[in-house]
């Protein structure tokens, strides 16, 4: 099932928070984005539909293996392109993590391969520096 935009930034953020705080509720999606609760609750709903969590019989909502997945992968878009505005393009980086924030969902397979590339190269090239 396709997800929109709207739906991986859910995953993303039922992922962070899970990293933070252990468990995650509906109330705890809705705080950290600002949204109202009927809105959460719906997109909960589509998500709990679709396959992408459940939601346990206290309210805590856990990622399913295709929800963990498809949240890591957004995850680690995220932050490889701001990574890359910071260290390649010397972009503010609060700007480059609001622009990476519009950015991951949209970027294509083959540039993303090709920021991915290019951070683990410089990655490379800084270590042999420090040596």
């Amino acid at each position: 099932m396709k997800i929109h935009e709207s739906g991986e930034n859910y995953l993303e953020t039922i992922l962070i928070l899970q990293k933070e705080k252990g468990s995650v509720r509906s109330i705890d999606v809705a705080t950290e984005l600002n949204y109202s609760k009927p809105s959460i609750s719906r997109a909960m709903g589509i998500l709990k539909k679709a396959g992408y969590i459940t939601i346990d019989n206290v309210g805590n909502i856990h990622l399913t293996e295709s929800g963990r997945t498809l949240s890591e992968d957004i995850y680690e878009r995220h932050q490889s392109i701001a990574r890359f505005f910071v260290d390649a393009l010397k972009v503010d980086e609060s700007i480059a993590i609001q622009d990476a924030c519009r950015i991951e969902h949209v970027i294509s397979a083959e540039s993303f391969t090709q920021i991915k590339k290019w951070l683990q190269d410089n990655e490379k090239t800084t270590e042999n520096q420090q040596d």
